[in-house]
């Protein structure tokens, strides 16, 4: 039996969502075993995945569904599959803290606004700052699309 993504064309957002979420993760733990996950400017790379998949997501949905979307649809479209993937990612991102404590107190001393934080609150720094994130890069990545005029 073969699977096609054309078979799921009401999860869309989800599938992609979640193919962000697990390239968000490798390139985290790639990070973190190579020992630059303290570099804060590779955080910039996260932006070519979320862009990427969400990319990815808005034409796979015009390809799935006659090739037509409207600006709206895929506007909504983007802004879903980027929260899928910044918020699996921050999940994740709260267990390996957990986890590895060392890590937790690096981030709690290298940041700012360090003193303040605690487990939940620098994990959901990153939910939103991916969620953000996901808003430009589908933003930006309308501009690659035709979609259908509003009549």
């Amino acid at each position: 039996m073969k699977v096609t993504l054309s078979k799921y064309k009401d999860w869309i957002g989800e599938l992609y969502g979640t193919y962000i979420s697990l390239g968000l993760i490798v390139f985290f733990l790639a990070c973190y075993w190579t020992g630059v996950v303290h570099v804060r400017e590779l955080r910039l790379l996260n932006f070519p995945i979320m862009m990427a998949g969400i990319y990815y997501a808005i034409a796979q949905f015009k390809k799935t569904h006659g090739n037509h979307i409207s600006y709206f649809r895929a506007m909504t479209l983007g802004v879903y599959t980027g929260g899928i993937g910044a918020l699996t990612f921050a999940t994740v991102l709260h267990f390996i803290l957990m986890a590895d404590h060392a890590l937790y107190i690096r981030i709690i001393k290298e940041e700012p606004l360090g003193e303040y934080m605690n487990l939940w609150i620098a994990t959901s720094a990153v939910a939103l700052e991916g969620i953000f994130s996901g808003m430009m890069a589908t933003y930006i990545t309308l501009n690659f699309f035709d979609t259908d005029k509003v009549s």
